[in-house]
């Protein structure tokens, strides 16, 4: 079992815990009075491990409630369906509420703690890989409002996450390499030598061809999973215990951000079926290209092909469905926009990432080919 601390100056302000089994869940839990979780309804239904959550709350006396996690419900609506539910379940401001599901789950029950009586304690058990990997980690709460990704939100760290890989192992191949594309943001904004390995991880994992084959490659290759999750938390506490707010160098976390949520939002107005990790797939690869532009390199030398065959062997998609000047609306009005800019967050190699201030129209002139 691994700890990892997030900081604010000297001062622990939350925990990550990384481990193979749910044996230390306890000890987070007891250091709380009154505990209520709320689960991701298809997280109840399909994942196995959380038969053992259930069981555990239930000699714990912990109320649950369930609630449907999507992109459709990720919105005020739901946060307000939370609040009551605390409401009526007597939450007074020492409780803790425990969100177990993905990252619409985190920000939908992360956002409802800290706005229920001015704020409460929460905590997370993520179950899929993107929430395990970047979603659940670093505080950023966020729900949709009048098909915008993410415009109403706050930063509020949770008291603790409890990393589990047993949570992934019913996911579908689908929704797992929908992670994968944040496991490799990660490690293309800091290496340490960890991007090829995870390549190299993912390529085997991605050859398994099935869902049943994808969960025993886990098992059998779950030292290595494990620590790709723990680098990947590291890079991201790291970064987030420097600069909570995003003043600065938490910018760089957004890599693939602006173009995928204009992909998502785009993919959701027009009925095209694409992930939130898949959208961040197609959005890296743009982001590379607009730096292999902004820097006139030749294509065959840049770092968009490098990123664009080890993404495709890994199982990802790498081609966009949209133009970009069609993304330009959306880009105008994402959060990162400020004084008629966008930050755009550029990967020039893996392990050097830096953040440049585009007009949208520069950025549709640079990738004019799109």
């Amino acid at each position: 079992m691994r700890h990892i601390n997030i900081y604010s100056g000297e001062r622990c302000i939350s925990r990550v815990v990384i481990n193979s089994s749910f044996e230390g869940l306890e000890a987070e839990l007891a250091r709380h009075n009154r505990v209520f979780a709320v689960m991701d309804n298809r997280v109840a239904a399909e994942c196995p491990a959380s038969h053992f959550l259930a069981d555990f709350f239930g000699r714990k006396g912990v109320p649950g409630m369930l609630i449907e996690a999507s992109e459709q419900t990720k919105t005020m609506d739901t946060v307000m369906e939370v609040c009551s539910w605390l409401l009526e379940q007597g939450a007074d401001r020492d409780a803790l509420v425990l969100a177990i599901g993905g990252g619409v789950t985190s920000d939908i029950v992360g956002f409802a703690a800290a706005i229920y009586k001015r704020g409460i304690r929460s905590a997370y058990i993520p179950t899929t890989f993107l929430a395990q990997v970047d979603a659940a980690i670093g505080g950023k709460t966020g729900v949709n409002f009048n098909n915008y990704k993410n415009v109403l939100g706050v930063i509020r760290q949770p008291e603790f996450t409890y990393l589990c890989p047993q949570m992934l192992e019913s996911l579908s191949r689908r929704d797992f390499l929908s992670g994968a594309a944040e496991l490799l943001k990660t490690f293309i904004i800091e290496d340490n030598g960890y991007f090829d390995r995870a390549v190299k991880w993912l390529r085997g994992y991605a050859l398994t061809q099935t869902q049943e084959a994808g969960a025993e490659y886990m098992k059998a290759t779950m030292d290595e999973l494990l620590d790709l999750i723990a680098a990947a938390a590291q890079v991201k506490i790291s970064i987030v215990s420097r600069d909570q707010f995003e003043r600065g160098e938490r910018r760089k976390l957004n890599l693939g951000h602006t173009f995928g949520h204009a992909i998502e939002t785009l993919a959701q107005r027009k009925g095209y079926d694409i992930t939130h990790g898949e959208a961040v797939s197609m959005g890296i690869l743009l982001a590379a290209e607009l730096a292999d532009s902004y820097e006139m390199r030749n294509p065959e030398e840049g770092l968009a092909r490098r990123l664009d065959e080890a993404f495709l062997s890994c199982g990802l998609p790498i081609g966009c469905p949209f133009r970009v000047s069609a993304m330009t609306e959306i880009m105008r009005k994402d959060k990162k926009a400020g004084a008629g800019k966008v930050h755009f967050v550029l990967p020039f190699e893996v392990g050097d990432v830096r953040v440049i201030d585009f007009t949208v129209e520069d950025v549709t002139r640079l990738l004019s080919v799109k």
